[in-house]
């Protein structure tokens, strides 16, 4: 790796969707403009992105610079652990086996069921009157 790298991935998980780049750095984390603090209030989301860093040893590293969007903060949080995942997989492919056995590779591919024609929602039908 050359001394400033910089890596942009895409992560997805559920509707959330995460641009990340990865900068050579010492371990600032910024998404959609706000440090990591700020956007993820929850202490379970924080640790959730910061997984793959962690057991890689790589947290004071690099810089990630992320723009998520769609989703729920927790989803957005998977997509962004996705996106850091594979990030750290193009800086170093040895990491890999070590990150496909946490499970830190493996996309969430659950959606939003659509809504369906003549009923009131995805599953939830209109309700039956017999008179």
């Amino acid at each position: 790796m050359n001394d400033t790298a910089k890596i942009t991935v895409l992560g997805r998980r559920k509707e959330a969707t995460a641009r990340v780049n990865l900068i050579t750095g010492k371990g600032d984390i910024v998404i959609n403009g706000l440090p990591i603090d700020k956007y993820f209030l929850r202490e379970t989301d924080r640790i959730m992105v910061k997984q793959p860093l962690v057991l890689t040893n790589n947290i004071t590293k690099f810089d990630i610079i992320a723009n998520l969007t769609g989703g729920g903060l927790t989803g957005q949080a998977g997509a962004l652990r996705l996106g850091i995942s594979r990030g750290l997989i193009a800086v170093d492919p040895t990491v890999k086996d070590m990150l496909r056995k946490q499970g830190y590779l493996t996309r969430d591919p659950r959606m939003k069921e659509r809504k369906k024609f003549g009923q009131k929602g995805a599953r939830k039908r209109f309700q039956w009157t017999k008179r």
